[in-house]
Order: structure tokens, then C-alpha cells, then sequence
């Protein structure tokens, strides 16, 4: 088996959000993180024949780059086999018993209370914003008919803030998250808020989703 590249960086994005991984036989992976505020899910063109879990992801995904184009051959119970030419390199599961792994069962939000979408540059630039002014919360707020994304201190009232209309509503609500949370791959996304402190992210252009929980101190009215 080879990975795609789109694969690869899935891989390399779910190992920012937990440096271990479960991978079940199938063409799903799914990775949450430590704290299990973040849970992340991506369909694969690639279909794994059997469960085998990664302790070090980042480990893994760099041995890859030790080749240009290898086989990944999943043949042997407790080691996976990596070969391109004249290379072999026999790399050894973890214990599934010591990765924090997702549950099985599917996620689905307990209501679907704000929705609205959130192109790529918006995203990239909130992200951005909050680098450059050392900003740890991002909001979105409901107010005056419309969703804007709000990226702030929210414990300081004269911390600087960068903000951008993302939609329209009748709602008054100020649903909060750490930016640190904000994981996912580059892209626009169609967002929806649940008022009980849970939130989808669903990538436009792949079969990629992310649930992110909320801070307790937000508000929906």
C-alpha cells in the first residue's frame, strides 16, 4: 500500500492534535486529543487492512520521508513493513492499551443552534491575527443581525481584537474557544454551534471533520 499524499497530510495534521494514533482497519482515521476537547475525523482514499496504533506519529510520518515513493505492507501482527527499493525498515506497533483513542460510536451534535460558513483566507487570517497580537481566545459572537469571528483576550477589556463578519443572524450568543484548539487543516469550512459547548467544523473540499469543544462561559440566548 502507498499513501497519498492527502493522506500524509492528515496524518500530519492529527498528530497536532494528539502525538499518538489508532488507526482501524478501513478507510477512517480519527484521532482526539489529550484533553479531549478536540476530535477530528477524515475519510481516506486509502483502505487499511487491519487496526494497528502509532505511539509517535511525528517518528513515523519523518521515517516516511526517509524514501521518496515506499510500500507500506501490513502483513505481520505487531510491525509494519516499509520498503521502496533496497530499503526495508521494520517499524513496531504500540499497545492500542496506551493511546487516547475516539470513541466508536459517531459523534452528532446534541442541537444545531448557529451555522455558518468560514472561508479559507478568513480562517488563515484569524489564525494569523492572533499570532501576531498574542491573542489566546477566538469568539463568535451573535449581535446587531449578524456572526462575527472575534479573535481577543477576553479577560482584558482593552486587549486589541481583530474581527470579521462571517454571517447573518437574529441570535444573541458569544460562543468561545481557545485559539490553541483551532487545528485544522487550511481550508473553508462549514460551521455549526451547539448552545451545549460542542461545535462541527466540516472541510468543503474533503471528507474531513472536526469537533471542537466550547469555553463553559459561553452564552446563547
Amino acid at each position: 500500500m502507498k499513501l497519498s499524499e492527502n493522506t500524509i497530510n492528515i496524518l500530519k495534521n492529527f498528530a497536532g492534535i494528539n502525538q499518538s494514533i489508532l488507526v482501524k482497519a478501513g478507510n477512517k482515521l480519527r484521532t482526539i486529543s489529550v484533553a479531549k476537547n478536540i476530535l477530528a475525523e477524515a475519510e481516506i482514499a486509502e483502505n487499511f487492512p487491519r487496526d494497528f496504533a502509532i505511539y509517535d506519529l511525528n517518528q513515523f510520518l519523518n521515517g516516511l520521508n526517509l524514501h521518496q515513493n515506499p510500500d507500506l505492507d501490513f502483513d505481520e501482527e505487531t510491525y509494519l513493513k516499509i520498503r521502496e527499493g533496497k530499503r526495508r525498515v521494520k517499524y513496531f506497533y504500540a499497545d492500542p492499551n496506551v493511546i487516547i483513542s475516539p470513541p466508536d460510536k459517531e459523534i452528532e451534535l446534541p442541537s444545531k443552534d448557529v451555522c455558518f460558513q468560514l472561508d479559507s483566507s478568513s480562517l488563515e487570517k484569524l489564525i494569523k491575527a492572533a499570532s501576531i497580537y498574542q491573542l489566546p481566545d477566538l469568539s463568535a459572537i451573535g449581535e446587531a443581525g449578524v456572526v462575527k469571528m472575534v479573535v481577543r483576550d477576553k479577560k482584558n477589556n482593552t486587549s486589541n481584537e481583530y474581527s470579521i463578519v462571517v454571517g447573518e443572524t437574529d441570535l444573541e450568543f458569544i460562543f468561545n474557544f481557545k485559539v490553541e484548539n483551532m487545528r485544522m487543516i487550511p481550508g473553508a469550512y462549514d460551521v455549526v454551534v451547539s448552545s451545549k459547548l460542542i461545535s462541527q467544523f466540516s472541510n468543503n473540499s474533503r471528507n474531513l471533520n472536526y469537533w471542537i469543544a466550547l469555553e463553559p462561559d459561553s452564552t446563547f440566548e
